[in-house]
Parts: structure tokens; C-alpha cells; sequence
């Protein structure tokens, strides 16, 4: 009973504060602040297909608290319709301009008046247009005492799909395909009677061809371009099965030009990025036989044929094995239009054993790029100019012209050239790089290097000279000379640095020599004579 005494009067107070309180006006807008105007207004018509009349209406907009639905008929009174909500009305056959007015959390309003037509015909003269970009598909459609549109794209999985709708003098929503491929898009035009009308149309969608060309992207097309008597198609690599590559085969009997174009008729989704500072691309190529001239041909592809190409050959080194061509469009094809900035370059033709008839021979071709000059190691011993990945750049002086090129005598070994010049200096030379890698290892026990030389007659003076990069000429330098004995063959030259050249400097082990010049013919002006080098070591 004490309790029950002390507890009501705290009841009471707290009624009354509570009272109070509820008297207090409210007056916080800031709920408002965020509130935006309704818009992108728009209403879904849905007709029953079955000669009633009946219409569902389902108004939307963004940012809408509610509509006023006024039917454009006889009927003057709007029915009130909570956004995400519809309403049904039954209509006579004809038109009628439906209005909707949308209002908004701060009392706006935005009014749409959107033509209805009501039919029991059955839709005529359907007519759908299919736009395709990449693998995205939109779809337009048409039809006399059509009402709504009903599309399937063809990709579903589904056993019994759901169709989507779109609106008269609507678009469907845009359609991305997950894999390049054909399919069939059907699309159903409704009145409001029973009768409807179906038209399909076959698509094809795939990413465009561009550069790189790889042959692995399911969703490019891969489209080939044969003529003359090519047979070109997607195949495995024959040296590597999970690899995918071009096949293409020079038909027996195929004309001369044959050749397969890359781009199909809307060419490369972006032009070929060739500058006059990049005017290289490069294709791997399986060939049949060494020896064969493969020429890449870049065209526009609205203007083939009509001057706005050009072209270069490149032979073939290996047979039955991968290589990578690497063609050079600034050495354009002799009697070919030569490289125009100003053109646009976006679909590419190669053509295998070009100048010659058919056989039946079957190439392989694939990583069609642009050429990437690869990441060269610092030169260092033993020097054989046959290593891809090491940077063989050489220092000519005084006259000399030195070229990394094939062996006169073998043409699967590198070697370099030397010309010395008619003019150049008695002192003309070659020096390998800016310095090796790593120091000589010279040491007073190991003083001798070796030089396969190819010298154009016998008893020619070779001098070969060791330096410290950093202190060039400044005497941290010996050098020895050697005179050939062979006359356009090869021969091993071994320079022995105790025997330093009169008036030079002797070997000093507390020098680091890194670097290694060679001349040829020391002494006399140059005559134009060429001599090949080869495999530096140190013995």
C-alpha cells in the first residue's frame, strides 16, 4: 500500500510533463532539406488482351510521394495512386490523353500527359530495329494499334523465360550478352485485343577486332577476310594445344597475292597507333619452310585498295618452329605508297608466300601487336651477338659503320659487321657498348682474349684495345694487335694483353678494364673493305 501511495503521484507528474510536452509546436524542417523535386515522370501502360478495355496504369517518377491519375475520358475526377502503386480503368476503344500529376514532399508538383490508344485490333506493319555496339543490343519498335511490346533477346536459359516490356514509342532497355555469339530477338507487339504480332531478328555480337590480336578472347570477332585462294580459320597451336592461333592455308593453285584481311568491314575499334617514331609491328609466324616472304599490308578500311596503305615483306628464318617477325613500315614494299601520318591505318592484310602460286602449304600466325622494344641486358663477356635480351648497341668512331647482321657463312648466327669506310681515319674503330657489366677478369695469369674474325685478305692489322669506361684514353688502358692470316673465312684471333702495342701502357692489375674497342686494318685510311666479328672471349 506504501508503495501504490508514492508511485501515483509520479505517474501523475510524468502524464502531465508529457502533456506538456505534445503541446510544443514542431517545427523541424530539416527532413525537408534533402528532399528533391519530383522528376523523369513517365507511366506504364497495360492493356488486358482480351476486348475489355481494362488499362493498368502505373505512373513513376523520382523523388514522387504520390499522383493524381486523370484518365482523359469522360470521367473529370483523378484517382489518387501512392507512389509504387497502379490503377485500373476500363476504357472504350480510341484515344485519350492521359495525365498524371506527380507531387513531391514539398508540395511541388510535375505534370506528364502521355497518349493512350486503346485497340482490339490485332498490332499491323510491326517494325523492330536491333542496334548492336560490342555485345550490347537495343531494340526499337513500331506498330499500328500496338499498346506494348513485349522482347526476349535469345540468351536465356530459362524453360520458360520471362519476356521484359517496354512502351509504345519507348526503347527496350539496353541488352548486354555475356559471350559474343548469334542469337534471336524476338519481339511481340499487343493491342488491347487477343490478336498480337511477332517479328525475330538474328543478331550477332562480339567485341571488335583491335590490336593486340591474341586469337583468346571469346567475345572478339575473329572475322577473316580470305581472298585469292586463302583458307583461313581459328585453330590450335601446333606446338601448344592450350594455345589458340590462326590457320591459314595457300590453297593449291591460289593466286600469287592470296592473303587474309584482319578487321572485317568496319576495320580495328581504334586505328593503328603508327607515329613516325613507332613504325614497327610484329606477328609470330609457323611456317613451312625458311626462306618465304610474308608481307603485312596496313589499309583504311573504307579505302582499301585506293593509296591509303602501306606495306613491307619480311622473309621467313625458320621452318616448322615459331618466330616473331618484326615488320618495318618505314622500309615500305618497292612500288608501294610509304607511311602517311595523315592516313588513317585500321585493318591489317598478311599474305604468306606472296609472288608465288599456291601449294597447299599451311601457316600459322598469331600475337599480332605493335612492336615492343624488349628490356636488353647490359653487354658483358663472352660476346656472341646471338642473345635476344642483351643489348649488342656498339660505338662507331672515325669512319667505321658496324651493323648487327646474319654470318655470310651461316645464316642462323648473328655477327657483326664493320665497314671501314673509304676516307675513315687509321685510327677507325668499333667500341663494344658504354662499358660490360660486370670488370675483365684479367689477371697476371689470364691476359688473353680471343675474336672470331672474317677479314677480307690475310695480313691485316687487328688491333684490340681494353679500357676502363670511365677513364677512356686517360692511360687505365692496354691493348695488343694481331694480323690475320685468312682471306673471306673465319679465323680465331687471340690477343694477348702481356704483349702490349709498343708505346701503350702494359696491363696494370690495379686497373679495372670494362670496356673493349676493336679496329681493323690499325694504321690505314679506310678503302670501303667489310670485316665480320665474332664471340669475344676471354680465354
Amino acid at each position: 500500500m506504501k508503495l501504490l501511495k508514492y508511485f501515483t503521484p509520479v505517474v501523475i507528474l510524468m502524464c502531465i510533463a508529457v502533456g506538456c510536452k505534445k503541446d510544443q509546436p514542431f517545427n523541424d524542417t530539416s527532413l525537408l532539406s534533402t528532399v528533391t523535386q519530383a522528376g523523369n515522370l513517365a507511366v506504364m501502360f497495360n492493356i488486358t488482351h482480351d476486348n475489355t478495355g481494362l488499362v493498368t496504369i502505373t505512373p513513376n517518377a523520382n523523388g514522387a510521394a504520390s499522383y493524381d491519375v486523370y484518365f482523359g475520358d469522360s470521367n473529370p475526377t483523378p484517382a489518387k495512386v501512392t507512389a509504387g502503386s497502379s490503377v485500373q480503368h476500363t476504357y472504350k476503344e480510341g484515344n485519350y490523353p492521359v495525365k498524371l500529376v506527380a507531387h513531391d514532399l514539398k508540395g511541388g508538383t510535375t505534370t506528364l500527359t502521355q497518349q493512350l490508344t486503346v485497340s482490339f485490333l490485332q498490332p499491323q506493319n510491326l517494325d523492330v530495329k536491333v542496334t548492336v555496339t560490342n555485345l550490347i543490343a537495343t531494340v526499337t519498335a513500331t506498330a499500328k494499334y500496338a499498346t506494348l511490346f513485349k522482347i526476349s533477346f535469345g540468351d536465356s536459359t530459362a524453360t520458360n523465360p520471362v519476356p521484359s516490356t517496354f512502351a509504345l514509342g519507348g526503347a527496350a532497355t539496353p541488352h548486354t550478352y555475356a559471350a559474343a555469339g548469334t542469337y534471336t530477338v524476338t519481339v511481340v507487339a499487343l493491342s488491347g485485343g487477343s490478336e498480337t504480332l511477332t517479328q525475330t531478328s538474328t543478331v550477332t555480337v562480339a567485341t571488335p577486332l583491335n590490336l593486340p590480336i591474341t586469337f583468346e578472347d571469346p567475345n572478339v570477332n575473329y572475322a577473316f577476310g580470305d581472298f585469292g585462294g586463302e583458307a583461313t580459320s581459328l585453330a590450335t597451336d601446333p606446338a601448344d594445344n592450350s594455345n589458340h592461333v590462326a590457320k591459314s592455308i595457300k590453297t593449291a593453285g591460289a593466286a600469287v597475292y592470296a592473303g587474309v584481311t584482319l578487321g572485317g568491314a568496319g576495320g580495328f575499334a581504334t586505328k593503328i597507333p603508327l607515329t613516325q617514331n613507332n613504325l614497327k609491328m610484329t606477328v609470330r609466324v609457323y611456317s613451312p619452310a625458311a626462306g618465304l616472304d610474308v608481307k603485312l599490308k596496313l589499309d583504311n578500311h573504307a579505302n582499301g585498295n585506293n593509296g591509303l596503305s602501306v606495306e613491307t615483306d619480311v622473309l621467313t628464318t625458320k621452318a616448322n618452329q615459331w618466330e616473331t617477325l618484326i615488320f618495318d613500315f618505314s622500309k615500305n614494299a618497292t612500288g608501294t605508297p610509304a607511311f602517311n601520318p595523315d592516313n588513317t591505318y585500321d585493318d591489317a592484310t598478311i599474305f604468306f608466300d606472296f609472288g608465288n602460286t599456291g601449294t597447299g602449304a599451311t601457316f600459322y600466325f598469331d600475337d599480332m601487336q605493335m612492336y615492343v622494344a624488349p628490356v636488353l641486358t647490359q653487354i658483358d663477356l663472352p660476346v656472341t651477338f646471338d642473345s635476344p635480351t642483351v643489348d649488342y648497341t656498339v660505338v662507331d668512331f672515325g669512319g667505321n659503320v658496324s651493323t648487327l647482321v646474319a654470318d655470310p657463312t651461316n645464316s642462323a648466327n648473328s655477327v657483326m659487321r664493320s665497314v671501314k669506310t673509304n676516307g675513315a681515319a687509321t685510327y677507325a674503330g668499333t667500341t663494344l657498348g658504354s662499358g660490360f657489366a660486370h670488370p675483365i677478369a684479367l689477371s697476371s695469369t689470364r691476359l688473353k682474349l680471343t675474336v672470331m674474325v672474317y677479314s677480307p685478305a690475310a695480313g691485316i692489322d687487328v688491333k684490340l684495345k681494353l679500357d676502363n669506361h670511365s677513364n677512356a684514353n686517360n692511360g687505365q688502358s692496354v691493348e695488343t694487335d694481331v694480323l690475320t692470316t685468312k682471306a673471306g673465312q673465319w679465323e680465331t684471333l687471340t690477343f694477348d694483353m702481356s704483349q702490349n702495342a709498343s708505346g701503350t701502357p702494359a696491363y696494370n692489375p690495379a686497373n679495372t678494364y670494362d670496356l673493349a674497342t676493336i679496329f681493323f686494318d690499325f694504321g690505314n685510311i679506310g678503302k670501303g673493305d667489310t670485316y665480320y666479328w665474332d664471340n669475344v672471349i676471354l680465354l
